[in-house]
């Protein structure tokens, strides 16, 4: 399906949109609200099918979703293209979606490097990216720890600090926050993570603890549960990133009900991010963000 036949299907399904709001029902019941990660829908926008243009009408009008979550190698490089970000401003305007935050994935540059020249070189790369989601009127960009290879956990954590230290106060300046996913190695250290926060000790420095990405290296994971829990007194966000579904409807690789008493536990109330990272061959088959979100009412309504 191209591009113009899949945003064809989107606009025959917004008279859905004239139907009772089901989701309206459990939102007004839940602790949390609901957002959409574009990571989701990295098939049909690697396909062309849609373009980062798309995605607000695409949240709201296929998924009743009206919050959003970029992901930033989805702009094409238009960052700091302001005619861009005001086109995409107003597409989230028309169909009535709020603009969450950027996950901001610019892994070649050494966020936690032992070099200082290469931290200050990730500092000024990640700038921009603030300076964009200030724009769209996002609460937070998330960034990644990496580049510590070869260090000490305290080491990591020190140059990691003095990144987040120079971000923080740069976003200060637009009441951006700069936060933080479990993505792989020290960062799904729940412990490790959490001291670093503890560390930085900023007001609009934070975690988006992922419900996935728990691999610490390639033969250890990290206890999901207990990564959650040592996360999520630093949440800025949260992250449910799903894989499968068994015929209940229930996720098969974990407890999200368990996983969302943690959430509510930690007096959170803010978005839970929709994140489908099923294998890619299986998105066309089942609708995992629909699965997803189906799940998260379920268990919303149930918690609150």
């Amino acid at each position: 399906m191209h591009r113009r036949e899949f945003m064809k299907v989107m606009q025959a399904g917004a008279g859905l949109a004239l139907l009772p709001d089901v989701s309206a029902i459990f939102k007004s019941s839940m602790f949390f609200e609901i957002s959409l990660a574009e990571w989701s829908l990295r098939q049909p926008i690697r396909n062309g099918d849609m373009s980062n243009l798309d995605f607000p009408q695409v949240a709201k009008e296929k998924y009743g979703i009206s919050a959003v979550e970029y992901v930033s190698g989805f702009f094409d490089g238009k960052e700091q293209d302001q005619a861009y970000l005001k086109k995409l401003n107003q597409r989230a305007a028309d169909y009535d979606v709020d603009n969450v935050l950027i996950m901001v994935d610019l892994w070649k540059y050494k966020t936690a490097s032992p070099n200082k020249s290469e931290r200050k070189e990730a500092v000024e790369q990640h700038k921009p990216w603030i300076d964009a989601a200030h724009t769209l009127g996002c609460h937070a960009i998330r960034i990644n720890a990496n580049g510590y290879e070869g260090l000490e956990r305290q080491a990591a954590a020190d140059a990691f600090s003095e990144t987040l230290y120079q971000l923080s106060d740069y976003g200060n300046g637009s009441d951006i926050s700069v936060i933080v996913e479990n993505h792989g190695g020290l960062s799904s250290d729940g412990k490790w993570l959490a001291g670093v926060m503890k560390q930085v000790n900023r007001e609009n420095v934070g975690t988006l603890p992922d419900f996935g990405n728990l691999n610490i290296s390639k033969d250890e994971q990290y206890d999901r549960y207990l990564l959650i829990e040592e996360l999520m007194p630093y949440a800025k966000g949260v992250s449910a990133k799903t894989f499968d579904f068994t015929k209940n409807g229930e996720e098969s690789s974990m407890d999200v009900s368990r996983l969302m008493q943690i959430v509510k536990d930690a007096g959170f109330k803010g978005y839970v991010g929709i994140e489908f990272g099923g294998k890619l061959e299986k998105i066309s088959k089942k609708d995992g963000v629909a699965s997803t979100k189906k799940l998260l009412e379920k268990v919303g309504s149930s918690l609150s």
